[in-house]
């Protein structure tokens, strides 16, 4: 299949049940809602009434925009917003609110170069900080490294599954050398059987069985709570949303077992997410090696590239393709088994290095 990772990431949304698309336009992102447009107009409506099954609001800018894809999660609808650095530095302060009210969030970061308007029409991956850390205090968010097209059709549905799974805000890492260039990748594949995941949702049946509902409250030791939809039961279920500290039932509190159960629980539940994302892809090579290296995203096609030219010349290095963050035990192992380690990447820091060395 011919195409680029924006129209492949709007294809996803629209298979992985994406009904709200609030966006701002920003490049290279504004072609991810542009195409969802046109898949929905083909593959989200009413085949009786001929009615379309989406929302898709241009909004006036970008904190309104994931302000109205929050309004939408928290309500029950599957909602996501594509935008590109400077619209994730507007857009914190509600990622923070998703984040410690849980609510889902899905979010595609085009990432170009920077700082500021930096280089629009250029490609970087150089918002890993920006966004794995997004919002003040302490915060750790999941983030899915597609490399390239197909993997944003598939990370994009995998992305709204995620985040009513973890209840939680979600990134898909992609940038203008994946989403804006045009290149040959595997044919998208959707199994026509395969259910969303709509992750912990008490309904009004179990609520009126006289099941404990706590909407903070980790009942199944992975950390995610239980949640209920608005208007589920006349009299049980409600709970108050706030982005400020409470006890496990939604009460407002500043007591310190409190804050410190809640911030132990979002920890608990960031180490259940690394269980549950894309996993790495490793790439041994022919023969026992000291050497590693490590990579992601839009630097792979450069990265296979350069392993032939290393085999070629004799020079053997095993190689792991991250594809998300948190990082499972895979990496870690992965690390120790060799006496060098490269990470590659493209931004001027090593973000993904530091990342590494700061999670494990």
């Amino acid at each position: 299949i011919f195409t680029d990772g924006n129209s492949a990431a709007a294809l996803g949304c629209v298979y992985g049940g994406a009904t709200v698309a609030a966006w701002y336009p920003i490049t290279p992102s504004s072609s991810v809602p542009e195409a969802f447009q046109k898949y929905c107009d083909k593959y989200r409506v009413d085949p009786a009434t001929g009615r379309s099954k989406v929302a898709i609001v241009q909004a006036e800018d970008e904190l309104a925009s994931i302000g109205m894809v929050v309004g939408a999660g928290w309500n029950g609808a599957r909602a996501f917003t594509a935008t590109s650095g400077p619209g994730i530095s507007l857009m914190t302060e509600f990622i923070g609110l998703a984040y410690f009210a849980e609510i889902p969030v899905t979010i595609i970061n085009v990432q170009r170069g920077g700082p500021s308007t930096g280089m629009p029409t250029r490609t970087q991956q150089s918002d890993l900080f920006s966004c794995a850390y997004a919002s003040h205090g302490d915060t750790k968010h999941v983030l899915l490294f597609p490399e390239d097209p197909h993997e944003c059709f598939e990370h994009a549905a995998a992305a709204l599954d995620l985040a009513d799974r973890l209840q939680t805000p979600i990134f898909v890492m992609t940038d203008l050398d994946i989403g804006m260039n045009q290149r040959l990748c595997k044919p998208f594949e959707w199994d026509d059987a395969r259910q969303y995941d709509r992750g912990k949702v008490m309904t009004a049946e179990e609520l009126e069985a006289g099941r404990d509902f706590g909407r903070y409250k980790d009942v199944d030791g992975d950390g995610i709570p239980w949640r209920t939809y608005p208007g589920t039961h006349p009299s049980k279920g409600s709970f108050f949303t706030r982005g400020t500290t409470r006890d496990p039932y939604a009460r407002y509190s500043e007591r310190g077992p409190d804050y410190i159960y809640n911030m132990e629980r979002l920890l608990r539940k960031f180490r259940t997410a690394a269980n549950l994302v894309p996993q790495p892809v490793l790439h041994p090579a022919a023969r026992p090696t000291p050497l590693g290296v490590i990579y992601f995203g839009s630097t792979s096609p450069a990265m296979q590239e350069a392993l032939d030219v290393l085999t070629a010349a004799g020079t053997d290095i095993d190689a792991m393709r991250l594809r998300a963050f948190p990082f499972p035990d895979t990496v870690d192992r992965f690390i120790a088994a060799h006496e060098q380690v490269f990470v590659v990447e493209q931004n001027r820091d090593a973000q993904m290095h530091a990342m590494l060395v700061n999670e494990l």
